[in-house]
């Protein structure tokens, strides 16, 4: 038994109406699953499907953002109370240890479990953090925090990775992998399912979503962007062995109001496709998600 976790940033669970987005776009493979789109009237609870909206705002006041949100996913905890409040783009300073300490990661691999974080992070990516361009995400100090092996582009290379943006396209678009071929959604969402006969965790994330809801990929983004996402899942279900279960969440709205380019205060999505699914059904808000994934895998949690 396997749990593939597939991270979007930036995707509430909104009711259908002509603002989201999320109610008109043809995503044939969620659809299908679901009994109609990604919206509100889709949830329900199955022996092997779960579509739940769970709160990203923890009692805060104000839109959740995804320095904090990240945190709370990652390490079970209530990072936005903690810090006092929501805080954007990268964990706060004063909470990566603690992010590094008790991440799901970190208490997997203790437990004896076989970890893949399947994002590849190219050399770019470590010259821009040599140069200060950019700051670790809360992903990446818990995977190093828990001495899990980041993916290079010689995993990428041999089917072993993805890229952020599930195709490869913007690596391509900065020159970073020439020699390597795009693939489709569908093959990235196999390649995910692939993954989860070595390991019994595997985790993706994305960050499409929040980036097209913001506006910062230009005419169409949104719909290129539900595509993807959509021949993602489509992949891993096809593919995937009978015991495995698909767990997608994110950590704030964005994309499912275009309305705004600001992040919403709609909950999220908690989708669960698979014998896991009974393990989500208490999950409630989005620093529960932890907990619920490590006791889904026979993890005592704290």
């Amino acid at each position: 038994m396997a749990l593939i976790f597939v991270f979007l940033d930036g995707v509430g669970l909104a009711p259908t109406g002509p603002l989201n987005p999320l109610s008109t776009a043809p995503t044939p493979q969620l659809r299908a699953l679901l009994g109609g789109p990604l919206t509100l009237e889709q949830a329900q609870a199955h022996p092997e499907l779960l579509l739940k909206p769970i709160d990203a705002a923890l009692g805060v006041e104000g839109p959740p953002q995804s320095g904090t949100g990240h945190v709370a996913l990652l390490a079970g905890i209530n990072a936005p109370a903690l810090h006092g409040r929501h805080q954007p783009n990268f964990p706060p300073v004063a909470l990566r240890p603690l992010l590094a300490e008790r991440s799901l990661f970190r208490r997997a691999l203790a437990a004896g479990h076989a970890v893949a974080f399947a994002n590849v992070f190219p050399p770019g990516y470590w010259r821009a953090l040599e140069a200060r361009r950019l700051r670790r995400s809360a992903s990446v100090i818990a995977a190093e925090g828990a001495g899990l092996p980041l993916r290079t582009l010689d995993d990428l290379r041999a089917g072993r990775a993805l890229s952020w943006d599930i195709t490869g396209a913007a690596l391509h678009a900065r020159g970073e992998a020439p020699d390597i071929a795009q693939i489709t959604p569908e093959q990235a969402g196999a390649r995910l399912a692939a993954l989860a006969r070595a390991h019994t965790l595997v985790f993706f994330e994305c960050f499409l979503p929040d980036l097209a809801g913001h506006g910062r990929l230009g005419e169409g983004a949104i719909a290129e962007t539900l595509a993807r996402v959509d021949g993602l899942v489509g992949g891993v279900l096809a593919v995937r062995a009978p015991g495995d279960s698909l767990l997608i969440t994110s950590d704030h709205g964005n994309l499912e109001d275009s309305s705004t380019r600001i992040h919403s205060e709609a909950p999220v999505p908690l989708l669960v496709v698979g014998p896991a699914a009974g393990a989500f059904a208490a999950v409630a808000r989005i620093d529960h998600v932890a907990d619920a994934i490590l006791a889904a895998l026979g993890v005592p949690t704290l």
